[in-house]
C-alpha cells in the first residue's frame, strides 16, 4: 500500500449546470478549510455500473456563497481510486490504500481513525489481504478471515483477505510507519466504520454486525483502548459506512450509514463524552438517507454532510455481497447546526436574507466584510431559486 499527498492544484472554471451529474459520488473524502469543502476522489454509476472518478481534478464548495468550482491537479497524481482514506493534516490531502478499479463488493481497505494528530496519521483496522503466515503468526483475534477468500498456489493456500484491528501510524515529517502496541479493551476487527479524533484520544464506531452501535475510545498517549460504556438514552442501531466528527464542545455527531438490519439510514446522533450517553438528533434532513458519504466540522459547529448514497441495497451472490446496480449516488450538501449561532453570523445571515434593504450600504464596509455578506446574499439567493432550478445544494 502508498500513501500519496496532493499539494498542487491548478483553477479550472466550470458552467453551474452541468455540476450536479458530475459531483454525484460516494466513497469519497472531503475537508474543510477556510470556509471551503474540498472534495475529491469516490464513484458513481453510469449505465448502471460502477465508475471510479478521475483523480486529476478536485472541487471546491464556498460553504459562504454556495457555488462549485473545479480545480485540476498537477504533479504525482494519484490513481483513480475507490475505498481509499483521505486525511488531510497541516494543508496538505493524504491519501492511503484504497483499489484502482471499481469494486462490486463492500471493500474499505483501510479507514482512518481521523484527520491527524500533530504530525501523525493513524489508521485502524479495515479489510485488506494477508499471507497464510501473516496470520498463522499473528494473534488469532486480530484478523477475520473472509471465507472463500483463500488463493491457493500450485495446490497450497498462499493468501486470503479478511478484516483486522491493527493500529498503524504514519509520521509525515519522517515518512516512517510503525505498528504501536495495543492494550485494553481492544475492538473486534472491522472495516466500513466510522472515526474522529478529538484532543489526543480517537474514536471509533460500527464497521461491526451488531444491533447497537459500539464506540470505542484509544488514548494516543498511552495507546489504551477503551470501551465507552452508554446510561441513560438507548444507543443508535449498529451501522457500517456511516460518518462521525468530533465537535470542540466534546460530542460525537453521528450521521446515516447502512443499518445491520438493512436499510440506509438517515438518522442523527450525539455522544456526550461527559456524561457517557447517546441522545438522538431531530434534523430538517430526514428524507435524505445517507451511506458512503462525507461529514467534516465546519463553521461555529456546524456538520457538513456531501454525497453518499440514498439508497443502497444488498443482493447475496453465491460467492460475494454485490451492492444494486440501481445505487442512486448524491450530490447535495447538507449543515447540521450543534451548537446556537454567534451573534455575528445571524447578523450575516439576516442581511444575506434580506439583501435588498442593505444594498446601499454594503459598498461602504472594509473589503473583507464586504466580500463575505456579498457571499452570504448569493447564497440565500440560490436558495430561493432551488425550488425552480432542482438545485443540489441544502442548508
Amino acid at each position: 500500500m502508498s500513501l500519496l499527498c496532493v499539494t498542487g492544484m491548478d483553477a479550472v472554471q466550470d458552467g453551474q449546470e452541468s455540476f450536479r451529474g458530475r459531483l454525484e459520488r460516494s466513497s469519497h473524502t472531503a475537508f474543510i478549510d477556510d470556509g471551503v469543502l474540498y472534495v475529491w476522489g469516490g464513484y458513481q454509476m453510469a449505465d448502471e455500473e460502477d465508475v471510479v472518478l478521475p483523480s486529476d481534478e478536485i472541487w471546491l464548495f464556498d460553504l459562504y456563497s454556495g457555488t462549485w468550482e473545479q480545480r485540476e491537479l498537477t504533479g504525482d497524481v494519484p490513481p483513480d481510486l475507490n475505498g481509499f482514506c483521505g486525511s488531510y493534516l497541516n494543508g496538505t490531502l493524504y491519501i492511503f490504500a484504497g483499489s484502482m478499479a471499481a469494486a462490486t463488493q463492500m471493500i474499505c481497505l483501510r479507514w482512518t481513525l481521523g484527520v491527524g494528530v500533530t504530525d501523525r496519521l493513524i489508521y485502524f483496522g479495515g479489510y485488506g489481504c494477508k499471507t497464510v503466515g501473516d496470520v498463522q503468526n499473528g494473534s488469532p483475534s486480530s484478523f477475520i478471515v473472509e471465507e472463500l477468500s483463500w488463493t491457493t498456489i500450485g495446490g497450497t493456500l498462499f493468501r486470503c483477505w479478511g478484516w483486522n484491528n491493527e493500529v498503524n501510524v504514519f509520521d509525515t515529517l519522517t515518512s516512517t510507519w510503525s505498528l504501536p502496541e495495543t492494550r485494553g479493551s481492544v475492538p473486534a476487527p472491522r472495516g466500513c466504520h466510522a472515526a474522529a479524533i478529538l484532543g489526543n484520544k480517537g474514536y471509533i464506531t460500527g464497521g461491526v454486525e451488531s444491533a447497537q452501535l459500539d464506540l470505542y475510545c484509544l488514548d494516543l498517549d498511552t495507546w489504551t483502548w477503551t470501551c465507552m460504556v452508554n446510561s441513560g438514552s438507548s444507543a443508535p442501531v449498529g451501522r457500517t459506512m456511516h460518518s462521525m466528527t468530533a465537535t470542540p464542545d466534546g460530542t460525537l455527531f453521528v450521521y446515516g450509514g447502512f443499518g445491520t438490519f438493512g436499510p440506509t439510514l438517515d438518522d442523527a446522533w450525539q455522544y456526550n463524552l461527559h456524561r457517557k450517553e447517546w441522545t438522538q438528533v431531530n434534523h430538517q434532513h430526514k428524507d435524505k438517507p445517507r451511506v458512503g458519504h462525507t461529514s467534516c466540522l465546519g463553521n461555529d459547529s456546524d456538520i457538513v454532510v456531501f454525497g453518499g448514497s440514498s439508497n443502497l441495497t444488498l443482493q447475496m451472490d453465491v460467492v460475494a455481497i454485490l451492492r444494486s446496480p440501481r445505487q442512486q449516488h448524491c450530490s447535495d450538501v447538507l449543515v447540521f447546526q450543534t451548537q446556537p449561532y454567534p451573534l455575528s453570523r445571524l447578523c450575516e445571515d439576516f442581511i444575506g436574507r434580506n439583501s435588498a434593504m442593505f444594498e446601499r450600504h454594503l459598498n461602504i464596509l472594509p473589503s473583507k466584510m464586504q466580500d463575505r455578506l456579498e457571499k452570504r446574499c448569493a447564497f440565500f439567493f440560490e436558495e430561493t431559486l432551488k425550488p425552480f432550478q432542482n438545485s443540489p445544494l441544502s442548508a
